[in-house]
């Protein structure tokens, strides 16, 4: 596994010996089941921290479509963008956080039955207590996105 930290961004790649559109079924799945981008245990705990700071924490299930569209809600994500040619999944989180909060994910191909799976979690801080936040969650943000691409590399080995 690939680990790339940045002050606004933690980026994790991993190589599979899964072919790149199972993968991808997997990654972008909207079926009304446990989903890596909502029931991972960092998203979980994550939407547990933001009911306790007044928001609705995970509030949507999966829209039980195959893969996921442009403008779906799934636990406290919402779809920005469901690139399915390109294998890229661009979620924002609809959480209580002083800026905002995205989830990456990606599928290139590299040979038939192989494939690299990039999943990065980013912030961008709004004023001063996002500045702040910025710096005193980087760390968090490690462990967040180290465990949700374990989950995810572990669904799609399964196939689930």
């Amino acid at each position: 596994m690939r680990r790339r930290p940045a002050l606004r961004s933690s980026t994790r790649s991993s190589e599979v010996p899964v072919a790149a559109s199972a993968a991808w079924r997997v990654v972008a799945s909207g079926q009304d089941r446990p989903q890596w981008y909502a029931d991972a245990t960092p998203f979980v705990v994550r939407a547990g921290v933001d009911r306790a700071l007044g928001g609705a924490g995970h509030r949507w299930r999966p829209p039980g479509t195959p893969v996921l569209t442009t403008g779906d809600r799934a636990g406290f994500w919402v779809v920005e963008e469901a690139n399915h040619d390109a294998r890229r999944l661009v979620l924002r989180a609809d959480v209580r956080a002083p800026g905002e909060v995205r989830l990456e994910a990606g599928v290139t191909p590299l040979a038939e039955d192989r494939c690299r799976i990039t999943l990065r979690v980013s912030f961008a801080p709004a004023g001063v207590l996002g500045r702040a936040y910025l710096v005193t969650d980087l760390a968090a943000r490690e462990v967040v996105t180290e465990l949700a691409q374990r989950r995810l590399l572990a669904d799609v080995r399964r196939g689930t």
